[in-house]
């Protein structure tokens, strides 16, 4: 009977905090042990409500659009950068990304992400609306334990990191040209190191992962502009049930939490965008043979008092290819 493992890979550091999530970069649980492959993946991450005067948070707010933005790509209404309280601002931000990973042997892995970035930003009735190519992620893991053939807990212990290349357009400008704030931007013109560590065990079809990671800019932008360090925690408790030979389903309890003390101009923090959240809520992954099929839903559980609009969730879908790897290039080990 074919071995089947489960394992959670997660990412740091793929774009800025409120643009893209530092971490969430889900790569889906799989049954399938050291296989390479690729996904195309959507997340959604929504800002809206203001907390100091009781206004509510929805998921999908009235001319957000979850999939693309309600109004036309990289289209400016009138948008100017201030909170005053008007309940129909939201701050979106989506990201259509491609990731490709490949083991090099057992152990060693090598994974690259390519983001097409969607930002809108609603205030006081305006929008703005930028697109295009995010900051590409290079990034490398090591499997520390791999455990997977053991009778009882089996488990896996990764540990990686990588960078953050400034690939993303960061000059976008209002037909004034005054350049629009730096997390409305597709990219940040910084080259950003990140570290994680990824922890997975199962046991009789119950299984939990748990990774940290730690993300930090090497030098400012152009603007000498860059976002402090971050870090980010997920947690996923999932059970798996097959359904025949060739399907299996995964519901799961996912929670993610990200900090990161905002922005930082000339060296010094100005404290734009500072975030302090923790959310919580479902997943669902269905697999088919070698095909994928990865949902969540995370609603707030903690947000940390903002002038800002507070965050009222994100939604991830993705779809993937996995392909069984029988020969490595650095060897089996």
């Amino acid at each position: 009977m074919k071995k089947q493992f489960l394992y959670l890979l997660l990412l740091a550091a793929s774009l800025p905090a409120r643009a893209c999530d530092i971490c969430g970069c889900f790569m889906g649980i799989t049954p399938y042990d050291n296989q390479s492959g690729f996904m195309l993946m959507h997340r959604y991450r929504i800002f809206n409500g203001y907390q100091a005067l009781g206004q509510a948070h929805a998921l999908f707010p009235g001319g957000a659009g979850w999939l693309r933005p309600s109004a036309g790509l990289n289209e400016d209404t009138g948008y100017k950068h201030a909170h005053r309280g008007d309940p129909t601002d939201f701050e979106a931000f989506r990201v259509v990304e491609l990731r490709g990973k490949y083991f090099l042997s057992q152990r060693v892995e090598l994974n690259a992400f390519v983001p097409y970035v969607m930002n809108t930003e609603q205030a006081n009735g305006k929008q703005l609306n930028l697109s295009g190519l995010g900051d590409i992620t290079v990034f490398a893991g090591y499997h520390l334990i791999r455990a997977i053939e053991t009778a009882g807990v089996q488990s896996r212990l990764v540990a990686g990191g990588g960078l953050k290349l400034p690939t993303g357009n960061f000059r976008h400008a209002n037909a004034a040209g005054v350049r629009y704030q730096m997390l409305s931007q597709t990219g940040t013109g910084t080259t950003d190191a990140f570290f994680y560590a990824s922890y997975v065990a199962s046991l009789h079809g119950f299984g939990l992962s748990l990774t940290p990671s730690y993300r930090r800019s090497l030098r400012d932008n152009q603007f000498q502009n860059r976002l402090a360090p971050s870090a980010t925690t997920f947690a996923n408790l999932f059970y798996r049930l097959p359904l025949g030979q060739n399907w299996q389903v995964y519901p799961s309890a996912q929670f993610y939490y990200e900090k990161t003390a905002g922005e930082m101009l000339d060296g010094e923090l100005t404290h734009e965008h500072a975030l302090n959240d923790a959310l919580l809520g479902p997943g669902l992954d269905v697999y088919y043979k070698n095909f994928s099929l990865n949902t969540s839903v995370q609603l707030p559980l903690f947000t940390a008092p903002t002038d800002h609009p507070a965050s009222a969730g994100r939604v991830v879908l993705a779809v993937g290819y996995s392909f069984k790897q029988t020969k490595y290039l650095l060897g089996r080990n």
